[in-house]
């Protein structure tokens, strides 16, 4: 990077909402203890109204994004230091949530998975790699990208959006400051503009909240509307531990009004799928009736159940 190049970013990042300094905590580093947890949860508390302000870019990622699946494409999420983790996070807890394939739902990091853990120097800056590693997932026009930077100028994630653009997938930019490179770059933009950090210029905290309350938006809603949910309820849930085995049982108990040993029953008729004990339940039929109806239905439980 040139020192032309050090000028101009110096002063883009001083005109970064989340770059400023807070004037109100100037000397929080003086304060008791009590006061400081007081002001960081009353900073804190604006960001679920700032993600409100975003709401219809959100509602158009969900359905842009729920297309995309229907026609056989994955959700990807891209990006460096913190908002890649929470991308990872967030794929991450699809398969057991919704039963997905882990392929799905997708989180890619600046600096491969080493960068989970451990800061990868200059990771960030690294375009080749945004589109290389998109790449290397065998990138096409079905999957939807969803690029990650607070700031909204990441390299590594636009380079990563333009790549996903030539391919024709459908790309979304979620950032913390107006106006950012990365909406530019995507065909929805989303902006949740949080202000100041407690600490000024971590974007771990408050673009960090918002950027997870985005992806819960992103990845949930997009799951309810492609049937993994029957109401607020996990009817696609992977039962790999005793609580979720005990979930899974209530859930049956809940929908269909059964007592606790009847759910065991057709659990275990249905292979340990909830999804399949309940159709069966409210279906009044075996197993393999209730799966073709589920299939006819496209795995969607109510619309199987309303067909009959």
């Amino acid at each position: 990077m040139t020192p032309a190049d050090n000028d101009a970013l110096r002063s883009q990042l001083f005109s970064f909402s989340t770059e400023r300094i807070d004037a109100d905590l100037a000397d929080v580093d003086t304060w008791p203890t009590i006061d400081m947890v007081r002001a960081m949860n009353e900073r804190d508390s604006a960001v679920p109204a700032a993600v409100a302000v975003a709401a219809d870019r959100i509602a158009d990622a969900v359905d842009g994004i729920t297309a995309r699946m229907r026609r056989g494409g994955r959700l990807i999420y891209v990006g460096a230091g913190t908002p890649g983790r929470l991308g990872i996070l967030d794929a991450s807890e699809c398969p057991p949530t919704f039963g997905t394939d882990p392929e799905l739902v997708v989180g890619v990091i600046a600096g491969g998975d080493r960068a989970v853990r451990t800061a990868v120097e200059n990771s960030e800056d690294d375009t080749a790699a945004g589109a290389d590693d998109l790449r290397a997932l065998g990138l096409t026009e079905r999957d939807a990208v969803v690029g990650l930077s607070a700031s909204g100028r990441t390299p590594y994630v636009t380079a990563a959006l333009e790549f996903a653009r030539s391919v024709g997938a459908l790309t979304v930019g979620v950032a913390s400051n107006p106006g950012a490179v990365l909406s530019a770059n995507a065909d929805i933009g989303i902006e949740v503009v949080v202000g100041p950090e407690f600490v000024a210029g971590s974007t771990r905290l408050k673009a960090g909240t918002a950027q997870k309350l985005v992806l819960n938006m992103l990845s949930t809603l997009t799951m309810v509307k492609l049937g993994k949910t029957y109401g607020t309820v996990m009817v696609d849930l992977q039962a790999t531990n005793a609580k979720l085995r005990a979930r899974s049982e209530r859930t049956v108990m809940e929908v269909t009004g059964v007592d606790a040993a009847s759910a065991s029953e057709v659990l275990g008729r249905a292979g340990g799928s909830v999804k399949l004990a309940i159709a069966m339940t409210l279906g009044g039929l075996d197993a393999p009736a209730a799966r073709a109806a589920l299939d006819r239905a496209g795995g969607n439980l109510r619309t199987a159940l309303e067909r009959g």
